[in-house]
């Protein structure tokens, strides 16, 4: 009986744990511009914010062009620890930001963020 009890503790502490587990990782949960936005020529401010605090210094921001050319992007040293920005100035064309963030647990996530930038 003592080997259920354990095997019932253990399960129920597991399932407690997945959930805070699970949310460990930083989820971008909104950027500017919005993925498929379209935005005028010139000053573009980007700012990605997500669901917990990221290591701002072993963080990443990738400016793809149409023609798969690449730069990587100056982060904002400064800000508040759950954001990451930026400004350039773009042409038109389109345009896509490929994030990759460390959150402060020490997991590392990635994704992507398109937008058309249009005549002034």
């Amino acid at each position: 009986m003592p080997n259920r009890l354990l095997t019932g503790v253990m399960a129920l502490l597991a399932a407690l744990l997945l959930p805070g587990l699970a949310s460990a990782h930083a989820i971008l949960e909104e950027s500017a511009p919005p993925s498929g936005a379209s935005v005028k020529a010139g000053g573009v401010d980007l700012r990605f914010r997500y669901n917990s605090r990221i290591d701002r210094a072993r963080s990443r921001l990738t400016l793809i062009r149409a023609d798969h050319s690449r730069d990587t992007v100056a982060v904002e040293p400064d800000g508040p620890p759950d954001i990451l920005a930026a400004h350039l100035e773009l042409t038109p064309g389109a345009y896509v930001v490929r994030w990759q963030v460390l959150a402060v647990d020490g997991h590392i996530t990635r994704g992507d963020v398109p937008f058309t930038v249009t005549a002034p």
